[in-house]
């Protein structure tokens, strides 16, 4: 990706220290300017785009709510990296590897990739969760790592990000049912009911975190998009069943 990432310094023991404390580690800058405004046109696009065709590799939740005289919103893309060639690159990146490395070691594949569309006066929140209430059907352990790519800027307006701080400790939590095609399964309780951490960002920010951390955004009440990707890893050899499909594999020992 020409002109597209920046230097992936080595995380320093500081760095290595919060996320260990926290959870979560916030890394500013990884992707340029220019690559960050070449990805938010490649996404607007995907609304007609997938309104038209999705393909069988790419799952599509719409906004809900929406009048019918509207033209339907994306909510949430999995598997992103299907349809956004900027995407893919930038999940194959050393802006986004070298940082995973350090994190949860050499060995790594793309568990998956999720656009997340949030759209202006449209996005609904998202409840209380860890990842983890999701991925465990699929893993054995909790290894996995999301690098979460701010498209847009994030603010209080529009629905950031929040973490409860140190609230991977706990282990493994229960989670409730919940009806909503965004998602299946949360906590108790409203954004503003836990004490913690909004985490504003802006265009090439990343935001690492792992699968038990407490985490959740409130809708999006501005008149401002808030596009976000999260690109989430884990190691080799940790997916139930049977063996992944090269074309997840990122860096490092490839199962056979």
């Amino acid at each position: 990706m020409t002109n597209a990432t920046l230097s992936a310094p080595a995380l320093t023991a500081d760095e290595l220290a919060t996320f260990a404390a926290r959870g979560w580690l916030l890394k500013r800058g990884l992707f340029s300017r220019e690559a960050m405004a070449a990805l938010a046109v490649e996404t607007e696009g995907l609304h007609e785009r997938m309104s038209a065709h999705t393909p069988d590799t790419a799952h599509v939740s719409w906004e809900e709510g929406l009048p019918a005289d509207r033209p339907q919103r994306i909510r949430q893309l999995m598997h992103s990296e299907v349809v956004s060639p900027i995407l893919d690159a930038m999940s194959k990146s050393e802006a986004m590897l070298g940082v995973l490395r350090h994190l949860i070691g050499p060995d790594l594949y793309l568990f998956h990739s999720k656009l997340m569309m949030k759209a202006a006066h449209d996005g609904t929140f998202t409840p209380w969760h860890q990842d983890w209430g999701y991925w465990q059907y699929g893993s054995k352990r909790p290894t996995h790592i999301n690098g979460m790519l701010a498209i847009d800027a994030a603010d209080a307006e529009n629905g950031a990000i929040r973490f409860v701080d140190g609230s991977h400790t706990l282990g493994a939590v229960d989670h409730r049912h919940f009806e909503s095609t965004s998602f299946s399964i949360g906590l108790d309780g409203g954004i503003e009911d836990r004490t913690s951490t909004m985490v504003e960002m802006q265009p090439g920010d990343v935001i690492f975190f792992g699968p038990l951390v407490i985490h959740g955004s409130g809708p999006n009440r501005s008149a401002r998009d808030r596009r976000a990707n999260t690109f989430a890893y884990d190691t080799v050899g940790n997916q139930k069943g049977d063996p992944l499909p090269e074309r997840w594999w990122r860096c490092g020992k490839h199962e056979s």
